[in-house]
């Protein structure tokens, strides 16, 4: 069976996936004294003031769907055998400018149908979960809060 789709790890947003592999949920931020905006996708430089330093910041974890999808027909292979899933792009509670994409899964191991996708609405609260994708990789899902 075909595998699913794996994010690429770069340098400058390696630290976010070694993060994840251990459980947090960080966002790369600026770390010269006089900006400190967080920025994501994580880059060399800060768009604000061009500053090349930079620190991870730990986030709560916490967010609300923005958006999301339930992909249809024709799906690759492995994406096919998983239908009905959902893909949703996540607004984090410390930081609404940064919007996370991913999937609602039931738990952490769970496949990417195990919610029903009848459960989904813009605006609902969701907290992050942290499942290995691969032996090198772990991604960051995420499970509805009640």
């Amino acid at each position: 069976m075909e595998s699913l789709l794996l994010p690429v790890v770069d340098e400058d947003g390696a630290p976010f996936w070694e993060y994840a592999a251990r459980g947090e949920l960080r966002v790369q931020a600026c770390a010269a004294p006089d900006c400190g905006r967080l920025r994501f996708p994580p880059r060399p430089c800060c768009p604000h003031c061009t500053s090349f330093e930079s620190e991870w910041r730990a986030m709560s974890g916490r967010g609300r769907i923005w958006s999301y999808v339930v992909p249809h027909p024709p799906l690759l292979p492995a994406y096919a055998a998983q239908a009905p899933y959902n893909a949703v792009v996540v607004e984090l509670a410390d930081a609404p400018h940064i919007r996370l994409v991913g999937n609602v899964v039931s738990g952490p191991d769970a496949p990417l149908n195990s919610v029903d996708p009848g459960r989904l609405w813009i605006g609902a609260s969701v907290k992050a979960v942290f499942a290995p994708a691969s032996p090198d990789l772990t991604v960051v899902r995420w499970q509805l809060e009640r």
